[in-house]
């Protein structure tokens, strides 16, 4: 079953080509700036992309989720704790190559949204790492299943996604290529049937 949506697709797999449309609208992200100066790093610009991404395909784009989630073994943050949760991520600071890295962590664990977390956040990531240090990451170097094993155990131990996303690192920070490669790799990673987060 697929989730509900406005284009009134009941197939997992059709609904899986729609969202690829949102591809298109990520590419336009890089054409002009939706989130203010001030916002990169806060929960508001993430909030921004995500509304940006899916907004043509669902009623819930940019809204906190109102359902307990989970992708595998793995529980994300509980409905009732998220808002304080989201609150707290706001408020850690991200000077610093770790900092950012423990904020995106502690955002992947909240997963504020029903659906689009994933492509969202890395979208969130890179934008807070230009404005911090100048640099962003090329997904493109970055192994699928090593990322999606790291990001699982981040939570406990989140020193593998750290040097995972390091050696990534491009001060290409102004690329187009860069970032359409991440764009494409990005939607890689989503596979439709594999890293689907299920309601609890």
């Amino acid at each position: 079953m697929a989730l509900e949506n406005k284009l009134g697709i009941d197939s997992s797999a059709e609904l899986a080509r729609e969202e690829k449309i949102s591809k298109a609208k990520a590419i336009e992200l890089y054409e002009g700036s939706i989130v203010d100066e001030s916002e990169v790093g806060k929960f508001s610009c993430l909030v921004k992309i995500h509304k940006y991404l899916f907004d043509f395909i669902y009623d819930f784009a940019g809204k906190i989720r109102t359902v307990n989630i989970s992708k595998g073994n793995f529980r994300f943050a509980p409905v009732m704790y998220l808002e304080a949760a989201l609150k707290s991520i706001d408020e850690m600071p991200q000077s610093t190559y770790d900092e950012i890295i423990e904020k995106y962590v502690e955002m992947n664990i909240a997963h504020p949204f029903r659906e689009g977390n994933g492509r969202s956040t890395r979208i969130w990531l890179d934008m807070v790492l230009k404005k911090e240090l100048k640099v962003v990451i090329d997904w493109h170097k970055v192994d699928k299943e090593d990322y999606l094993l790291a990001m699982e155990r981040s939570p406990v131990k989140d020193v593998e996604i750290k040097v995972l996303l390091k050696s990534a690192l491009t001060d290409q920070i102004d690329s187009r290529e860069v970032y359409m490669k991440g764009i494409d790799v990005s939607y890689y990673y989503e596979g439709y049937n594999a890293y689907k987060a299920v309601d609890l």
